[in-house]
């Protein structure tokens, strides 16, 4: 018997809970900090240009009050940048609308049921999209 990482049996739901897991960006080579200054608006993107990846700062969620640390890029994402009429569309692909949410929200883990009502798209099919045999962008079951 081989000793790894220990699989559910339990088949996922709409109301199983996901998020980004940002575990799985570093392990599988992904820099997400490149990756979240594409999600910039112009006018951040130009001011982080020069700044330093990692650059961590307390962010308060509004909902429970709780305080995390956040990277200043993705502070700047959700305080400002996804406020913007760009930002998350009706015509945003599934996975990055998924992405973005979780990133507008502080990476609260939601389920499909949630995702598709504040997106607007069917449960059931962010669910399948989710649970495929493939991993998008770190979003996997909380």
């Amino acid at each position: 018997m081989s000793v790894g990482k220990r699989t559910s049996l339990v088949k996922p739901s709409v109301d199983t809970l996901f998020h980004i897991d940002f575990e799985w960006w570093k392990k599988n080579e992904r820099d997400w900090h490149v990756y979240l200054r594409s999600l910039l608006c112009s006018e951040h993107r130009e001011a982080f240009a020069n700044a330093e990846e990692g650059q961590m700062i307390d962010w308060v969620d509004s909902v429970t009050a709780e305080v995390k640390p956040v990277e200043g890029v993705q502070n700047t994402l959700m305080s400002h940048c996804v406020k913007q009429p760009d930002f998350l569309t009706e015509q945003t692909a599934l996975v990055e609308a998924v992405f973005r949410l979780f990133l507008t929200n502080g990476n609260i883990p939601m389920s499909s049921s949630e995702l598709g009502s504040r997106l607007n798209r069917p449960p059931t099919t962010i669910l399948r999209t989710l649970t495929g045999g493939r991993v998008y962008k770190g979003i996997r079951p909380a």
